[in-house]
């Protein structure tokens, strides 16, 4: 079976545009997954929320990202993009950075050209590093893999800073530095889209905060993008707004409900027997049949 690196690196080539849901932890990924997408993009900004409630500014540190990633990673069988933020440091901390991430089963990761802390790239204040900054940091990335197909995606903040023809020129710039995706974060015209697509020589990688209001970047349908040319489509925070959503939707019923429940509602949680079907329960019961003594499966079960 082909490695994880190199299935991500071909779909990435292909002419269909991948899309990529962001996950805030494990059990999102798994349902990314059941829901038949082909790739994973570990959330930056969905991690923030679920382990601190806090919004993404930096705040977490790398063996938090990396602890997260390798649960994202164990829980799916489908390529996971790293979201590896400014790479925790200068090219030196990049270069521990990439080998962490790769040795862990991530098929790639995102490293960005803001100044540390960063914050989310849709929000307001973004500053970005020198061009010779980060072409060291991705220089370091590139000769840190082993693995030549571990896809190194340089984000690039600049069309917030200092407009699209920086971001251009930066993205040409990373690319010839080794990386083998663009990403340009937060273009708030579709021309903006159109020009990074076709003047960077590379491919190139948009993302969408898709269903809801506040995203700097227009919601341009897939099938018009993947048209213009576009190898990738990171869908970032819809994951963990829906689960907000859910959850909240759960808990005003609850909290509404005269009796203080929600049974019979199905329209807003699973099953029981869904959810453990969810979490592997069924294969943890033929690991059980397989391994543990008669005599044991009997006192557990009867």
């Amino acid at each position: 079976m082909k490695r994880k690196t190199t299935q991500l690196k071909e779909m990435l080539e292909s002419p269909e545009a991948l899309v990529m849901p962001g996950c805030y932890d494990a059990l999102s990924a798994r349902l990314i997954e059941l829901a038949g997408f082909k790739a994973i993009q570990c959330s930056g900004f969905g991690f923030a929320a679920s382990i601190l409630c806090k919004p993404d500014i930096g705040l977490l540190t790398f063996p938090e990202m990396l602890a997260q990633t390798r649960n994202v990673v164990n829980a799916v069988s489908i390529p996971v993009m790293a979201d590896g933020d400014t790479g925790f440091g200068n090219a030196i901390n990049v270069t521990r950075t990439v080998k962490e991430f790769e040795a862990m089963g991530a098929a790639g990761i995102n490293l960005e050209d803001q100044f540390f802390p960063k914050r989310c790239g849709h929000m307001e204040g973004k500053q970005i590093i020198s061009k010779e900054e980060m072409l060291g940091k991705i220089r370091a990335a590139a000769e840190a893999r082993t693995d030549p197909d571990f896809i190194i995606n340089a984000r690039t903040d600049a069309v917030a800073v200092s407009g699209v023809d920086e971001a251009i020129e930066r993205g040409n710039a990373y690319a010839e530095a080794g990386a083998d995706l663009i990403f340009g974060e937060a273009p708030t015209e579709m021309d903006e889209i159109k020009r990074m697509i076709r003047e960077i020589h590379a491919p190139v990688s948009i993302n969408l905060f898709d269903g809801v209001h506040g995203g700097k970047t227009p919601l341009v349908p897939i099938k018009e993008l993947e048209s213009w040319g576009v190898a990738r489509i990171s869908i970032p925070v819809g994951v963990t707004f829906a689960a907000v959503r859910g959850v909240k939707n759960y808990l005003e019923a609850l909290a509404k409900s005269p009796d203080g429940l929600a049974a019979g509602r199905d329209d807003l949680v699973v099953s029981f027997d869904e959810f453990k079907e969810l979490v592997g329960l069924p294969e943890i019961r033929k690991l059980e049949n397989k391994y543990l003594p008669p005599t044991t499966i009997k006192a557990k079960y009867g």
